[in-house]
């Protein structure tokens, strides 16, 4: 293995996670590391279980380890622990506490500069990773605590959007299975008897399903509720399914501004873009960077996208989903703050399609981290005047 530059900023990927998004996480977390740039970048992977432990043991989890190297790389699917075994004779917690707080380049494991969280939902794009980086006193990748947190809740990001003017798809929610299904009359008759049905917090359409029938709807009720102690009921828009990609650039004021990508479509081929549709069967759906729609069409899905994150507080980083109805207009469906980097996945994808590499674009997310923490740093944080 080469040895580390000191000159070379630090990069810490955490993966994994307590999510049912957790496989999509190794796969975003192996491409991003093959794609940063070695001469300017040092890694370390951080791996947490299934249980919620942190690892930082083993070539692929703790040392640094240079970009592109082929056996770290190929260990990263599989060196995470499952956590159902007993627990390592180290304290991962104790390790992770080390690694953040020790900034000396010669500690056990070196101190990082900045944390690039790809956990996927649960745990790791509603704020928690955020507003851990936060009291470690770390850059953090992608939206900060508020506007991740927001955006993974369906729920509140709506409603925010909805405040802000910004069309939505038509919703209910609950809270309980058992209301969910005294209602059930009740939401045909206010969003039609073609509905989908989610869990509030959680993506990658893990626990979603489409509902027509009466049978359907219980059966769709029962299976989101064992995802979250919230789900939606919303109304199914007939038109294209368009998302957008968002990153921070900088503008005159740093990094303050927001850009975004070209849309693009993506075809479902069996009724809706389900997780096996996302990541497993690569015929379930037809994916378009960029998407065939007129000019007009595709600005107003790019102002869309930026006025969504706008209103849900959402800098750095996010994917928006949409819909584009027969009358062009577009609809938001949800806004996704630590998108995939599989393969398939759309944010990479539409960056490309928009003349944006993609290791261009995870230094300049990278970047953004960096120079957004600069400024918050700079702060004042002590009280104006002396109590006493």
């Amino acid at each position: 293995m080469a040895k580390a530059s000191k000159a070379r900023t630090r990069v810490a990927i955490v993966y994994g996670g307590k999510s049912a998004e957790r496989e999509v996480s190794f796969v975003s977390a192996r491409n991003v590391a093959a794609a940063i740039d070695p001469e300017k970048y040092e890694l370390v992977l951080i791996g947490i279980d299934a249980q919620g432990r942190w690892s930082v043991e083993g070539p692929a989890l703790g040392q640094a380890i240079e970009p592109g190297e082929g056996a770290a790389l190929e260990a990263l699917a599989g060196t995470v622990p499952s956590g159902k075994g007993p627990p390592s004779e180290a304290s991962a917690a104790s390790e992770v506490r080390g690694l953040i707080a020790d900034r000396r380049r010669d500690s056990p494991l070196g101190g990082v500069d900045v944390l690039f969280p790809l956990l996927h939902g649960t745990s790791g794009e509603d704020g928690s990773i955020q507003g851990f980086a936060r009291m470690a006193g770390l850059p953090c990748v992608g939206a900060d605590i508020l506007g991740s947190a927001l955006c993974m809740d369906k729920d509140a990001a709506k409603r925010l959007m909805r405040e802000a003017g910004i069309p939505v798809t038509p919703f209910i929610v609950f809270s309980s299975s058992e209301g969910a299904r005294l209602a059930r009359e009740e939401v045909f008759g206010a969003l039609g008897r073609d509905v989908f049905v989610k869990p509030a917090n959680l993506g990658s359409s893990v626990g979603i399903s489409r509902a027509r029938t009466e049978e359907e709807y219980e059966t769709s009720i029962s299976l989101a509720f064992r995802y979250d102690t919230k789900v939606l009921v919303e109304k199914t828009i007939f038109g294209r399914e368009i998302e957008v990609a968002v990153r921070g650039r900088r503008g005159r004021s740093g990094w303050r501004e927001l850009e975004a990508s070209m849309p693009g479509e993506v075809i479902p081929r069996n009724g809706f873009y389900s997780y096996e549709a996302k990541y497993v069967d690569e015929e379930g759906a037809e994916i378009l960077a960029p998407a065939a729609i007129a000019p007009q069409e595709a600005e107003a899905c790019r102002r869309l996208a930026l006025e969504a994150c706008r209103a849900l507080c959402v800098r750095g980083m996010a994917r928006v989903d949409m819909f584009l109805g027969y009358d062009g207009r577009p609809v938001a469906s949800e806004v996704n703050t630590i998108p995939g980097f599989t393969q398939r996945s759309m944010y990479p994808l539409l960056w490309q399609a928009s003349g944006l590499s993609l290791g261009a674009l995870i230094e300049g997310l990278i970047e953004s981290a960096i120079e957004e923490f600069a400024e918050r740093s700079a702060l004042l944080t002590d009280a104006p005047l002396a109590l006493g």
